[in-house]
């Protein structure tokens, strides 16, 4: 028998009909309730943590999931945790952070509608995420649509449909049948025991470069953040004709700011060094983002900025793999 803690935190699967639309309201034992059969061989734990929306959800609240599955690690095989869809990939990439050395399926899901409704994906995305959360690999994935995609590698794609997520430049772990797991990707054992760290510093700012950007917007921000993120174009670059903004750039990096570059397609990632609007860029101390999407960085951002304020630290903490979040850049040999 294997002993599961499914860990609730709100979302549109634990969401009820109210006064101004659907507002999370369910508790565990409710949710556990509308799943269609019994899980044979489990026992099920369920511990509320919060019942948010997951848009107001804030980093702290990362901190709070993932201290209670530390707190609880040893009396359980496997973690199931109830999330809305919305911010599910950023909570999922920062668990991967906080929660280094796992031995032990973490598991987040969610629903694209409630599970009180008639019609609706969530009791089988809780079921097939308890189902998962059986098996013997540790780390931190999202299961959802019968899909198990790594926590550093997953993306909300669809704002309706069942099959919200995608997994970003990594093949899918494993696909749920019911009772069948099929796996397209192992996860490697954990190299060391769990460890927690939960130390975020959330003065991270996204940016979307778009043709015609001010340069003085750097100006607004270079006292208010320590690190932003760029999401540029194609591969990377920026302008340096007509609105040229790498003298902001270089004053961002020099006063210790940390500047990550990062690209606005989903697939395939940044490579500075292809073109020259990249490699002007590149002379100076950015940091790379390779193949990571968009909601991993923020997390990781946040993360390696708590672990310190030297910048030769947050960069090589972001430009190493965690928990599958990197491939090998390009110009490292790939």
């Amino acid at each position: 028998m294997k002993n599961i803690l499914l860990l609730a935190t709100g979302g549109t699967i634990a969401s009820v009909e109210g006064n101004e639309g659907l507002v999370p309201g369910l508790s565990v034992e409710e949710l556990l309730q509308y799943l269609q059969e019994p899980s044979n061989g489990l026992k099920i734990d369920g511990k509320i943590l919060m019942n948010q929306d997951s848009t107001n959800l804030q980093p702290e609240d990362w901190a709070t999931i993932a201290e209670a599955v530390y707190k609880y690690y040893d009396d359980y095989d496997g973690f199931v945790i109830t999330h809305g869809t919305d911010t599910l990939a950023y909570t999922s990439s920062a668990l991967s952070y906080m929660l280094q050395g796992l031995d032990k399926p973490v598991v987040l899901t969610g629903s694209q509608v409630p599970i009180s409704f008639q019609k609706t994906d969530a009791r089988k995305n809780v079921s097939d995420a308890l189902r998962f959360a059986c098996e013997p690999v540790g780390g931190v994935f999202i299961v959802f649509d019968g899909r198990v995609i790594l926590g550093t590698r997953a993306v909300k794609m669809r704002t309706k449909s069942y099959d919200a997520f995608e997994s970003i430049n990594h093949p899918y772990v494993a696909y749920v049948n019911k009772d069948e797991v099929k796996y397209q990707w192992k996860p490697a054992p954990a190299a060391s025991s769990l460890l927690l760290n939960t130390k975020l510093c959330t003065d991270v700012f996204l940016m979307k470069l778009y043709p015609g950007m001010k340069p003085e917007i750097f100006d607004y921000l270079k006292g208010l953040y320590k690190g932003i993120i760029i999401e540029s174009f194609g591969n990377g670059g920026l302008p340096f004709e007509g609105r040229n903004l790498l003298p902001k750039i270089q004053e961002l990096t020099e006063s210790g700011m940390a500047v990550v570059i990062t690209t606005q397609c989903l697939e395939e990632g940044e490579d500075l060094l292809l073109y020259e609007v990249g490699r002007k860029v590149a002379q100076y101390n950015v940091i790379l983002s390779g193949d990571m999407n968009t909601e991993a960085m923020v997390a990781k951002l946040m993360w390696a900025l708590g672990q310190g304020d030297s910048l030769d630290l947050v960069k090589e903490i972001i430009e190493t793999p965690v928990a599958g979040d990197l491939s090998v850049h390009s110009d490292q040999g790939e």
